[in-house]
């Protein structure tokens, strides 16, 4: 994982962060890091993903992990409406890919697909070359059913760094392809990767897109099973699993946020500090939210930077005994600052929670994801 300092502006939606950034952001991104070589590890993920993360640590990580996770699909739109989250624009895989592709450019953007079905690749190679404006396809690998050790054999990565691809395009199932791209990252030469898992079958013609009036009104999904009918059952435990989420955790926490924005005594002001007596406790008061961030990203980012500091702590507490409110944007800041801590082998530990936070945490569906220290 790379230890990016905690600049990115995120926001958590049904328990995952996202990144507040809209399609050409997205496009500005991915080509800023192809004429940088900086890596960026894309994840695009929908309500499957969201709803597969609950119960997966390492599918959950590697959204956590990724350098840009952006919003691929309606219903994510339409909770972050419900929620106030400034997350407005759905950013699909599929779509970033098209918009790439679509725009001229004197140095094409060289992409590998790794992964689909038998001959689907072979066939998004030919198409894309044919078509394609600003893109060129310089390789493809079909790795078929094999498990990830066996897809990530020496020989095959060096195949893959041998075509010098500035974006490689996984197709393997999300869970497959997320943790092959966990796996192999680091090995991997391209600037760009992503698990694009539908885009494949587009580029080679096999599957269409929905009408774009289809996308906008959240109905892809009835389009997908028209075109491919093993997916009814995906989408129907997907639906099942969203609305409880929706009666249980979103609903109760848009009416429990407005409450507690008009409730007396409710302050936006936010404070933090370190005591150097007590160098691995951290004492937050007040209320932590979205565009108020700053110094706390920076302070944190100052703790990662430092390492273990040379003094052996392991542990970073933060002290939540005065903090009134936070919002999904801090809690997205906190499980990016709580996964680089964990890269680095130290945890994170949350002390002094009030039952109004733990509340929070509940209905934002992070309450797991981080340890809470029971007070005395």
């Amino acid at each position: 994982m790379t230890k990016a300092l905690l600049t990115r502006d995120v926001v958590c939606i049904l328990g995952l962060p996202f990144d507040v950034i809209d399609l050409q952001g997205t496009v500005n991104q991915v080509n800023s890091a192809v004429a940088s070589s900086v890596p960026c590890f894309i994840s695009t993920p929908n309500l499957n993903f969201a709803m597969a993360t609950q119960s997966d640590t390492a599918f959950f990580d590697s959204v956590v992990d990724s350098d840009l996770s952006v919003a691929d699909g309606m219903p994510l739109i339409w909770v972050a409406k419900l929620l106030g989250v400034p997350i407005t624009e759905r950013v699909a895989g599929s779509t970033l890919f098209d918009e790439l592709s679509r725009r001229p450019r004197e140095k094409k953007i060289r992409v590998y697909f790794f992964g689909g079905q038998q001959g689907v690749a072979e066939r998004a190679h030919t198409q894309l070359n044919e078509t394609s404006m600003g893109m060129q396809n310089c390789g493809f690998y079909d790795p078929g059913f094999g498990s990830i050790e066996q897809m990530s054999d020496v020989p095959i990565l060096d195949e893959i760094n041998a075509a010098e691809p500035d974006f490689i395009v996984v197709a393997l199932g999300a869970k497959k392809g997320q943790a092959w791209i966990q796996k192999n990252r680091e090995y991997l030469n391209a600037p760009v990767i992503s698990h694009l898992g539908a885009v494949i079958n587009f580029v080679a013609g096999g599957v269409e897109r929905a009408p774009i009036a289809w996308q906008r009104l959240g109905l892809e999904w009835v389009w997908r099973i028209k075109q491919e009918p093993a997916l009814w059952k995906r989408y129907l435990l997907d639906g099942a699993a969203f609305i409880a989420q929706l009666l249980t955790k979103v609903l109760p926490l848009a009416i429990y946020d407005r409450v507690l924005k008009k409730s007396i005594g409710y302050t936006m002001v936010s404070r933090f500090e370190q005591k150097p007596e007590r160098s691995g406790e951290i004492y937050l008061s007040g209320s932590f939210c979205y565009g108020k961030l700053e110094l706390i990203k920076a302070f944190l980012s100052s703790i990662l930077e430092c390492g273990q500091g040379g003094d052996g702590l392991k542990t970073v507490a933060l002290d939540f005994t005065g903090v009134e409110y936070l919002d999904g944007a801090f809690i997205a800041t906190l499980l990016l600052f709580q996964r680089n801590l964990q890269v680095s082998g130290r945890v994170m530990v949350l002390m002094n929670v009030s039952t109004r936070i733990k509340w929070i945490l509940f209905m934002n569906n992070v309450h797991k994801r981080f340890t809470v220290q029971k007070s005395e």
